[in-house]
């Protein structure tokens, strides 16, 4: 533990690591309050620039994306009621009324002060956690993934708002696209139409990038006129007394919520949001301010979002399986790299995973200093006009696709993929599930296809082995818990 402690500390005596995650966490805050945009959107840009640094690099530079854009997508959700990140949306109930009232930068120092215990705290969790978790890791064989990984895909339906049909819907058809290319165990070729550059399957990076960026330039370009309503601010102040005195509770519970809710697979600070929002008015005093401007309800929405960051590393490096959508695009960075996500990521290339914890918390850090003391200009930047934005963003999906291979068809697939995306939420379909059945896709075939080589055919034996089990029970139930819940006490009084 002595040496995976000083390995987390030589982050901070890194000077190239640091001036990176310094500099990225600018970025992340500058994408975080671009409406729009956001950590997954803005963690799939970078994605192909990260792929000629150390792996080390690389995974910090994804990871600090992913925590300070989720905290930056607060500011604009308080100063012009338009969250930045789909994270921030619970923000926006009670930071931009406390705006109006005159109190922005009240509303700012609760939901910095709250977002870095957040951070910190899922950090914290996320070095404790991960390793206990990969020792049972050890235990599991192709069933067990196999059973896993269907429970993941469960988690689909609870993604995201696009309701839990659509995103089963969206998942399906992201396993579907994992079945591109060649079949490994028999060489079969499968959906490639003649086009032997699919011969090795889609590759991710293009996929993510026409999915999370493409499609929403393709969705912003529909509100290139829009107005933003601003509110104006003076200064970030840290919370009174009396400010910590009401919220303190509402960040640990927020805290506990967050780390939880991201380490569940396919779940993220979205919902943790939401959940951490909804726990601090039900457990609030003054209920009647919440919707009206109540530090309460930033500082539980906040720190959920933020603390479930961390829990979503959790999964995605111990199991592989995305615990957010973000993650799902750090995962591909894992793998490019050739950190493969699994027990052995925590014997084999311990010092390596303790320096990405240690840059993850440096992250946290920078962002309150950004927070504090900046929050004011970076909120300037969303008033950069769409016309000269999403351009910017249209040329770096480009290169950044073309880069990865000097394949055009990559560029193809960007372009492709951007189009699938748009129309899907145009349609109510969200895109994240397509992402993670994407990624879990081959997961599934390649355990089954082992399970059945183990037992001979005899697929039934993987519900007999206890954890499968488990893991099959907790997916039926969580695609149906809520209709059997209904059925049950429904009628009842």
């Amino acid at each position: 533990m002595f040496d995976a402690l000083q390995a987390m500390a030589s982050a901070f005596l890194d000077p190239h690591l640091m001036a990176l995650i310094l500099g990225t966490t600018v970025l992340g805050v500058i994408i975080g309050v671009l409406p729009g945009l956001g950590a997954t959107t803005g963690a799939a840009l970078l994605l192909p620039f990260t792929l000629t640094m150390d792996s080390v690099h690389a995974i910090s530079v994804l990871a600090t994306i992913y925590v300070s854009a989720t905290f930056a997508g607060s500011i604009t959700a308080i100063l012009i009621n338009t969250p930045g990140t789909s994270a921030a949306a619970a923000t926006t109930f009670d930071g931009y009324p406390l705006a109006q009232r005159g109190e922005a930068g009240r509303a700012l120092g609760v939901a910095v002060v709250s977002s870095t215990v957040g951070g910190v705290f899922s950090v914290a969790v996320l070095c404790i956690a991960a390793p206990l978790l990969a020792r049972v890791a050890y235990e599991f064989r192709p069933p067990e993934y196999f059973a896993l990984t269907l429970f993941g895909l469960s988690m689909l339906a609870s993604i995201s708002a696009g309701g839990a049909v659509k995103n089963l819907i969206g998942g399906i058809f992201g396993v579907w696209l994992a079945t591109i290319g060649a079949e490994r165990a028999t060489g079969i070729e499968r959906f490639m139409f003649g086009n032997y550059e699919l011969y090795e399957g889609l590759a991710f990076v293009p996929v993510f990038i026409g999915l999370f960026a493409m499609s929403e330039l393709l969705v912003q370009s529909k509100l290139a006129n829009r107005i933003a309503d601003t509110v104006a601010m003076k200064a970030v102040k840290l919370p009174t007394k009396e400010d910590y005195r009401r919220i303190w509770k509402t960040i640990l519970r927020s805290c506990g919520i967050g780390t939880f809710i991201g380490i569940l697979p396919a779940e993220g600070a979205t919902v943790a949001s939401m959940i951490g929002y909804a726990e601090a008015r039900r457990w609030s005093r003054n209920k009647e301010e919440f919707g009206k401007g109540a530090v309460e309800g930033i500082a539980g929405a906040e720190a959920a979002n933020n603390a479930a960051t961390g829990g979503a590393m959790v999964p995605t490096m111990v199991l592989g399986i995305p615990g957010s959508g973000t993650t799902a695009v750090i995962l591909v960075g894992l793998m490019v790299h050739g950190l493969r996500p699994g027990p052995y990521l925590f014997t084999e290339q311990v010092d390596k995973v303790y320096q990405i914890f240690g840059a993850m918390l440096l992250a946290n850090i920078m962002f309150m200093a950004m927070g504090l003391y900046a929050a004011k200009l970076f909120a300037r930047i969303s008033l950069v006009p769409t016309p000269i934005l999403w351009p910017v963003v249209f040329a770096l999906s480009v290169i950044g696709a073309y880069a990865l291979n000097a394949a055009l068809l990559d560029v193809w697939i960007v372009l492709i993929f951007g189009v699938i995306g748009f129309f899907a939420r145009r349609h109510g379909f969200a895109v994240a599930p397509i992402a993670v059945g994407l990624i879990l896709g081959e997961m599934v075939e390649t355990n089954l296809q082992n399970s059945l080589k183990m037992f001979e055919g005899q697929w039934w034996l993987i519900a007999a082995q206890p954890l499968a089990a488990l893991f099959l029970v907790l997916a039926v139930l969580g695609l149906s818990g809520q209709w059997l819940f209904q059925r049950l006490f429904g009628g009842r009084r």
